[in-house]
């Protein structure tokens, strides 16, 4: 019986086309009754659902059954499925067939799965600029936290003498994709060349990367790749580590439970179990199906679109920079300088202006969803508004596949008006954030 399974790929037809997104034609109303365009510059934190992730969820809905062991034939379908999306994920960063693909929650979910698959003695070397999802997990082991470098040249020196002073045995070396708070590229090859030569491996937190630019694994040099749907334009609610298998394989089980054995026997009062040695070892319970597929399709997606993916971006983070270099009094975050590669990702200071009312206001009166605060990256955002003079949280712009010029230039306008004119409705603090005093504004119909 052939239980074949395509995963759909959006192609596109010229480097003028890109994967379309849902919810691209999404209207908000604003708090003086009239409607507008959702301009949504917060895709660093979630990306919109690509087109092809929609229909492909829907397509397989009707044939939803639990994966593994089912004598069904739908649940031999959605196996096949599931098991296939492993393969999609895997090739998405460049994996080899002896690499393992372990499919998690999200990037979090799959760097605390490493740090307990971490060899006893380990010695983790870690950035202070890193998100949280890389800079916490990592308890147990020795770790040596690096300062936020101000330059490559600086980090490299610092790792470098990290390594030196390690104690011998295993090590591993966290390194950054592109920063959720600047979306500055880091050299990962460079520095990953690096901790070989002092015999570390690498683990590599491309959440922000991966929806922006290609992954290859062993192009790298890493030896581990996390990353979640959510930033990939699919849904919340998966994500995947993937790499060498032997730590993996030699480490309890994440969760322990269904899917991750082999065998249970019982033994009077005491229970035998013996452990499955592949990525089930840590996937126990029944798997999010939908979200490993959807992750797939997205992939694929990308994978087949990257020429006009990054062409889009870099022309609308270009007008996005241009427009905020012309407002008076904002400074763009950046640890490396102006000139430094870059995803579609700017952080923002303006000194003298309560950077959450700032997003309050554009969200209501104006449609425009922004972040702010310190994304998750305390010590990093600390620093880097020391840097630009300032103090407390920062605005974070972020930009996608569902961003227009039109998103951008209404953005630039807006702060630029409320920048030199301030809101022009009235705003209260409510459990320390901004709301309008009066605020009309409906939710959808299925809130209600």
């Amino acid at each position: 019986m052939s239980l074949a399974v395509s995963i759909p790929v959006q192609s596109t037809a010229s480097c003028l086309d890109i994967p379309t997104v849902v919810g691209a034609d999404l209207r908000v109303p604003l708090v003086n009754g009239r409607q507008i365009g959702y301009a949504n510059l917060d895709h660093a934190a979630s990306a919109p659902c690509l087109g092809a992730v929609k229909d492909a969820v829907d397509e397989l809905l009707p044939w939803y059954a639990s994966v593994h062991r089912g004598a069904g034939f739908a649940s031999q379908v959605c196996t096949r499925i599931y098991e296939q999306a492993r393969q999609v994920v895997g090739e998405f960063v460049g994996a080899d067939k002896g690499d393992a693909v372990v499919f998690t929650r999200n990037t979090t979910d799959s760097l605390n799965l490493l740090a307990t698959a971490l060899p006893k003695g380990t010695s983790v070397i870690v950035f202070g600029s890193e998100h949280h999802a890389a800079l916490l997990p990592w308890r147990g082991a020795e770790v040596h936290r690096l300062p936020v470098p101000a330059s490559i040249q600086e980090a490299k020196a610092e790792l470098t003498a990290a390594l030196q002073s390690c104690p011998e045995g295993p090590r591993l070396v966290v390194l950054c994709g592109a920063s959720n708070v600047t979306g500055e590229v880091w050299p990962v090859a460079e520095f990953a060349a690096i901790a070989r030569r002092h015999g570390a491996r690498t683990v590599l937190d491309a959440a922000q990367l991966a929806p922006h630019r290609p992954v290859d694994l062993h192009g790298l040099g890493v030896d581990y790749v996390a990353l979640s749907a959510h930033k990939l334009y699919a849904p919340l609610g998966c994500g995947a580590l993937i790499g060498r298998a032997d730590w993996l394989r030699a480490a309890a089980p994440y969760l322990r439970g269904g899917g991750a054995t082999k065998q249970v026997s019982s033994y009077g009062h005491e229970l035998s179990v013996s452990w499955s040695a592949g990525p089930e070892r840590h996937e126990a319970g029944t798997p999010n199906l939908v979200g490993a597929h959807a992750l797939a399709v997205a992939c694929r997606t990308l994978a087949a679109n990257w020429d006009s993916v990054i062409e889009h971006e870099q022309r609308l983070l270009a007008r996005l920079q241009a427009g905020l270099a012309g407002l008076p009094g904002v400074k763009q975050l950046s640890f490396f300088g102006a000139d430094h590669d870059k995803v579609g990702v700017v952080s923002l200071v303006a000194p003298g202006h309560d950077i959450g009312l700032l997003a309050a206001a554009l969200s209501a009166e104006y449609g425009i969803g922004v972040r702010d605060g310190k994304f998750c990256a305390h010590v990093a955002v600390s620093d880097l508004v020391s840097r630009a003079g300032g103090c407390g949280p920062a605005l974070r712009a972020s930009l996608g596949l569902g961003t227009t010029a039109e998103h951008i230039d209404r953005f630039v306008d807006a702060l630029g008006d409320l920048l030199t004119h301030g809101p022009t409705w009235t705003y209260q603090l409510v459990d320390g954030r901004w709301q309008p005093t009066t605020d009309h504004r409906a939710v959808p119909s299925f809130l209600r």
